[in-house]
């Protein structure tokens, strides 16, 4: 009986004793269940977007005309819609690229203003009214990428369409009371810079919040500040 015991328990143990050996080879063979590793975002790539947002500053009616009349400015704010087109390259934390948008714009003021020249009042009150109707900008941008998050410069030119209407405090056309200049329209070029920040929402999608100061012709036509948000869509890398 305890032989037979023994023999039982022998056989136990050099099973149990192959058995290790095979289920250690096993568990070795697998591979080792690694923590995902999230990729780092991406900003390289030539992109297409929507933009909107407000503007308010001031701008002389009378230099939309003619630049006879002293400087004057009303003001006056708005807003503005359009679409935005670009390309940038990412290297290491450094994102440069270029951007232009077009932006139809209702950004309006009125004013009451005795014209004058060179400090001489011409006697007529004239009631006018200004208005931006499209602002359009072509810019450098530069940037610092915090994987989805972009902080960036921006720079360059800008373009405003601009209108002006004259009448007199009688009522009348001002051409009646003897001004030679009663409205006219003309395209201002200027400068602009600013500032923005961007989140991408998904590796081809982003979100933006940018400001822009724009400068047309001169200190004496038009000041604009431009707080927009945006929408890009980018295509990937070059």
């Amino acid at each position: 009986m305890k032989r037979r015991c023994f023999l039982t328990l022998t056989t136990v143990l050099a099973t149990s004793g192959l058995a290790l050996p095979v289920m250690a080879a096993d568990l070795s063979t697998k591979a080792p269940i690694m923590p995902a590793v999230s990729p780092t975002y991406n900003w390289t790539g030539a992109y297409l977007g929507l933009n909107g947002g407000g503007a308010w500053g001031s701008q002389d009616p009378l230099n939309i005309i003619t630049d006879r009349f002293d400087p004057f400015s009303v003001n006056m704010s708005g807003g503005m819609f359009g679409g935005t087109v670009g390309a940038q390259v990412q290297v290491a934390r450094i994102v440069l690229g270029v951007e232009a948008d077009l932006d139809w714009a209702s950004v309006t003021g009125s004013g009451i203003v005795a014209p004058s020249t060179l400090g001489t009042s011409l006697g007529s009150l004239i009631s006018m009214s200004t208005k931006i109707d499209a602002v359009s900008t072509a810019r450098f941008r530069a940037g610092f990428a915090a994987n989805n998050w972009l902080f960036y410069a921006t720079g360059g030119a800008a373009v405003e369409e601009a209108k002006t209407s004259l009448v007199t405090l009688r009522g009348l056309s001002c051409g009646t009371g003897g001004e030679p200049f009663c409205s006219g329209s003309d395209r201002k070029i200027g400068a602009t810079a600013g500032a923005g920040v961007e989140w991408g929402i998904t590796p081809n999608l982003s979100a933006k919040l940018e400001y822009l100061y724009i400068a047309a012709a001169s200190v004496e036509v038009s000041h604009l500040n431009a707080i927009r948000v945006g929408l890009n869509y980018r295509f990937g890398g070059f």
